[in-house]
């Protein structure tokens, strides 16, 4: 059961500033001052680490938005702590709030490696490229030590299984030597999201995020080790970050990135009114217009979940924000269409024709 946190604003290092109920609560605690003793309440907040367990790793999407069909979620939770994360939501199913729950209450998918080589080796596989980071950051802080995401490209490039990684961290880095080896048969590409360059902004937007410059350098030593690399400016946002559109990508394209995308900010379930208070927050000044221009490219209301306008809206604004970024590709020579669907036929299941091998590095 999830319940507020009275008389706080803003905890150090975390991104949303109460812990509301999920969507699928019945009941929620509301601590109030009723002028007897209370006690301080501490400036910052713990993370917990708890095991997922699960029979299979692989979820399946049939969303006509995403380019893939599988992908793999390493944690559950993200302590990054962006407080426009869509997948806070997903928190909400376990009972937990989509709030400061979500970046402090975080799950593991344990065994995630075996799990894995169980599932490719099942008969009835059908190899289909895997993304990794289509929810959770697979590089957050807590990879740094649980190695959950190391296990699982571990796997991938011994079956020589293609895949693509979405990410905001340079500890994608430490993985170099695994995603060299499946980049020089075609098996791999990354994408790096980068909301703004503005270090101050980032530090409550993203605030435990690494810093833009960090993630520039990613992009420049995956690309120079010939691992292709694109950037995604993930999310825009109007009034806030929208105008840094054009230096991102001249930033992305000066640092070796081959392709470039964007998504328009969602805001789906209580992501909505975590970033309402975000805003009202950190820029009381504008919050009203940034909120209105949301509106305005969502047909009137704060989230659009339609397949085929969710990720870049509508309305004139939005049609501004398509012609700014086609042009700026142009100029840049960066176009999506460099990520291409790497080839299956390399696949060999666990235990067939060697796939079991260590890689010898």
């Amino acid at each position: 059961m999830s319940h507020t946190i009275p008389g706080r604003k803003a905890f150090k290092g975390r991104g949303a500033l109460s812990n509301p109920p999920g969507r699928f609560e019945h009941k929620s605690l509301e601590a109030v001052d009723d002028g007897w003793y209370l006690e301080d309440q501490p400036d910052t907040l713990p993370t917990t680490v708890e095991p997922d367990r699960a029979r299979g790793v692989i979820t399946t999407n049939d969303s006509p938005d995403i380019p893939f069909e599988q992908s793999i979620n390493p944690y559950r939770g993200c302590s990054h702590g962006c407080v426009f994360c869509y997948a806070r939501p997903s928190h909400a199913y376990m009972g937990l709030s989509p709030g400061l729950d979500f970046e402090t209450r975080l799950f593991y998918k344990a065994d995630a490696g075996k799990v894995l080589e169980a599932q490719l080796a099942r008969p009835g596989y059908v190899c289909k490229p895997i993304t990794l980071g289509a929810n959770t950051d697979p590089y957050q802080p807590l990879e740094r030590r649980m190695l959950v995401t190391r296990s699982i490209v571990e796997v991938l490039a011994r079956t020589r299984h293609p895949l693509s990684v979405i990410t905001r961290s340079p500890l994608i880095l430490r993985d170099l030597d695994l995603l060299t080896d499946l980049a020089r048969d075609g098996l791999v590409g990354v994408g790096v999201s980068i909301t703004t360059l503005d270090a101050n902004l980032k530090r409550t937007l993203e605030p435990r995020a690494a810093s833009p410059q960090a993630r520039l350098r990613a992009v420049r030593e995956l690309a120079a080790a010939g691992v292709p690399t694109g950037v995604m400016v993930a999310p825009v946002i109007p009034a806030l970050t929208d105008h840094e559109m054009e230096s991102i990508l001249e930033a992305a394209a000066g640092a070796g990135a081959r392709w470039a995308g964007y998504v328009l900010l969602r805001l789906p379930y209580e992501v909505k009114d975590l970033f309402r208070d975000w805003l009202a927050e950190h820029y009381p000044d504008r919050a009203a217009h940034v909120m209105s221009l949301i509106r305005e490219m969502r047909g009137g209301r704060d989230n659009d979940p339609r397949f085929g306008t969710r990720m870049r809206g509508t309305g004139p604004i939005a049609e501004l924000l398509r012609n700014r970024f086609k042009l700026a590709c142009r100029r840049l020579n960066l176009e999506s269409s460099a990520r291409h669907t790497p080839d299956t036929a390399l696949f060999r299941p666990p235990g067939e024709g060697g796939a079991q091998l260590q890689l010898g590095f």
